[in-house]
């Protein structure tokens, strides 16, 4: 019985352009018990949905499966080649050149500090005085609250 396809999954188009960009089960291994598209669909439930890793679907492979391929494709640089692969596609389609020529950076996207270094990133001393609770935080007046009533 084949399992229920989720808005996340890939279409067969989109499966046909990155087919060829996932890696390949190792040869001389175990031989794969999962289809490559299944996990790749899998992952992008993940991402798209925000979910944890534990919470995928039980009709997805199990969850450390999904997640071990995620990981080792990142650490190969396989999702690296897969948006550059994809990025190139886009910019030929919309008649430019495959690699950007500029990129723009504006105060927002790079936060930077006078000092700079170690020095700007070294935690702030607190008095010894200062996780002992004041008379003013409701956790220190908490017993008159239950114990002094008017009556």
């Amino acid at each position: 019985m084949p399992r229920r396809r989720y808005p996340s999954d890939l279409t067969d188009a989109q499966w046909a352009l990155l087919a060829p960009l996932v890696p390949l089960p190792k040869a001389g291994g175990r031989p794969a018990k999962h289809a490559r598209r299944e996990v790749v669909d899998a992952i992008l439930y993940v991402l798209r949905n925000g979910n944890a890793w534990r919470a995928l679907p039980h009709d997805y492979p199990p969850w450390q499966t999904v997640y071990g391929y995620f990981r080792a494709w990142r650490l190969d640089g396989t999702w690296e080649r897969l948006n550059a692969a994809l990025r190139e596609r886009v910019r030929v389609k919309a008649g430019r050149d495959p690699e950007p020529s500029a990129a723009i950076l504006d105060s927002q996207s790079v936060k930077t500090t006078e000092k700079g270094g170690r020095a700007a990133t070294t935690r702030a001393r607190r008095s010894p005085g200062a996780s002992a609770p004041s008379s003013s935080t409701p956790a220190a007046c908490s017993w008159a609250a239950t114990s002094i009533r008017p009556t």
